[in-house]
């Protein structure tokens, strides 16, 4: 569906919830009813003409958009070009990865050595790559679903493969606030998917409660990173021991 198509369709929808018919219309626009029909059933139109129809129902045009931009299905994964662009530029990959935890411009520009300038500029490539949509006041849209994931083996996961896991993993978690579990054991494999449906769901949950939390004092809020991870798997160094 083409996106002008998309805003009539909006548009009757509108229609129907005010209870305006097509003669109600044809009356404003001072049209007949079968030529009002006519043009809406194409699908296409100017938009000059959508605004005058926004008008006649005294419906914002800039609202009318937004409902189909938020409609429209958002994003599990990145295409692999939107990934090689966006792990091209460590500031543009730091800024998708605070826009993927909601950050406000003011906190990326209040915690990191970025100047709002180049903060701003990254947001417009983000917006440009079809990851945010910018709105006025350098607010967002994030046009990834909550299930989104990183590419399993593409750009962005090989970055942090490289360059972040044994910078995690380093780490004690000793402390009361941090736990690092290995368990292993022998599954069915039509049990294996239950597991990994739990772990998303604790995903979720942390990601709820960092939302929720971003209306506390900076100083009553620690960043921490939630690692989940389940996949068949061996310890090569142990492979030799098999039977």
């Amino acid at each position: 569906m083409s996106s002008t198509a998309a805003l009539i369709a909006a548009l009757k929808q509108e229609m129907k919830s005010a209870g305006v018919t097509y003669a109600g219309l044809a009356q404003r626009l001072g049209m007949a009813e079968s030529s009002v029909k006519r043009m809406l059933a194409k699908g296409e139109m100017p938009l000059s003409r959508l605004d005058a129809i926004c008008a006649a129902l005294k419906i914002d045009f800039a609202d009318l958009a937004r409902t189909v931009a938020d409609a429209r299905p958002l994003l599990v994964e990145m295409t692999l070009e939107q990934e090689k662009a966006v792990v091209a530029d460590n500031k543009l990959l730091l800024t998708a990865i605070c826009v993927l935890s909601q950050w406000t411009l003011e906190q990326i520009v209040r915690y990191y050595r970025m100047t709002e300038a180049e903060t701003i500029a990254r947001l417009v490539k983000l917006d440009h790559l079809g990851i945010i949509e910018l709105r006025p006041l350098n607010r967002y849209r994030l046009k990834l679903a909550k299930t989104f994931r990183w590419r399993p083996h593409g750009p962005v996961m090989r970055f942090f493969r490289e360059h972040a896991l044994l910078d995690y993993f380093s780490g004690g978690f000793d402390h009361d606030d941090e736990s690092l579990l290995m368990v292993h054991g022998s599954i069915s494999k039509s049990l294996a998917p239950s597991f990994v449906e739990r772990l998303q769901r604790v995903a979720q949950d942390f990601a709820q409660a960092h939302h929720a939390d971003q209306k506390l004092a900076p100083q009553h809020r620690e960043g921490y990173t939630l690692l989940l991870a389940m996949r068949s798997w061996d310890f090569e160094g142990f492979e030799a021991l098999r039977r």
